[in-house]
């Protein structure tokens, strides 16, 4: 169902609902069961208790009652996920690395955009979804003149409305051949296929050629993307446009639902 390979492992598990509800367990507290909701856009989702019965929980709020969850071990996912990902593109010929010497000014080394803090106003997940697992594509066009997308891990951005300060490169300029990339943030869901999501990049990254100058490609990534995939598949979260490599401080996301800061970082050869 998620594109992966066997060789992943068992993704199910069970899960304390929230952190929050950890001071709840105690001795005499027995608590209830829930499986997470496929829509994380419910209202309400139902627990069961140790006899069985079934009770109406507020998916917008968290419980006073402790519970457990019954999901897929979405860190687990995502990071296998990310791989495949990564792979397919590769195989498909949209993130290959820059022929050597493409750069030749730079041969100590090469230019890179470091994300020092972000932060985002809404994950797009519930709390009966745990921590979000995050990633951002960026895209542009590579030496060889084809649009190209480089997935990037952000897995420490787990909770909306909190200031995360990674250090974390998020594009290396040497793959690139304009000063010019895109940045589309987004969530992932139980229900991604990373198969299906690389081949979606694929098909809509390919159609757009080169014309000598740059054009942003966000818009051709979220046009892939089908509409279940913005409702609890890889949720967009945030995009920006036309970062450089010389883009310094914070730059709002072109949704307002999100910002982060960055400078040029340059890394060395050793």
């Amino acid at each position: 169902m998620k594109g992966l390979p066997a060789s992943t492992g068992s993704l199910l598990r069970v899960r304390l609902g929230a952190a929050s509800m950890r001071a709840r367990l105690t001795p005499d507290v027995t608590p209830w069961v829930a499986v997470a909701a496929s829509d994380e856009h419910a209202k309400t989702i139902t627990a069961f208790d140790s006899r069985g019965r079934g009770h109406t929980v507020d998916a917008t709020h968290v419980p006073a009652f402790p519970l457990y969850v019954l999901d897929i071990d979405a860190a687990k996912a995502h990071k296998a996920g990310l791989r495949v990902l990564r792979e397919q593109l590769a195989d498909n010929g949209v993130s290959t690395p820059a022929p050597q010497g493409a750069h030749a000014a730079d041969t100590a080394g090469w230019w890179a955009t470091k994300v020092t803090a972000v932060e985002v106003n809404d994950d797009q997940e519930p709390w009966f979804k745990g921590a979000a697992e995050t990633f951002s594509l960026v895209t542009g066009f590579g030496q060889d003149g084809k649009a190209r997308v480089d997935s990037v891990d952000m897995i420490y951005l787990d909770y909306d409305g909190t200031v995360y300060y990674p250090n974390q490169i998020l594009v290396n300029w040497s793959n690139y051949k304009y000063n010019l990339a895109d940045v589309v943030m987004m969530e992932d869901d139980d229900g991604t296929n990373y198969k299906s999501l690389a081949q979606a990049l694929t098909t809509a990254l390919l159609t757009v050629t080169d014309q000598g100058t740059y054009i942003p490609l966000v818009n051709a990534v979220l046009s892939a993307m089908p509409d279940s995939w913005f409702t609890d598949d890889p949720d967009y979260v945030e995009s920006w446009y036309t970062l450089a490599r010389n883009s310094t401080g914070r730059l709002n996301g072109a949704a307002g639902n999100g910002w982060m800061t960055v400078e040029p970082y340059f890394v060395e050869q050793l």
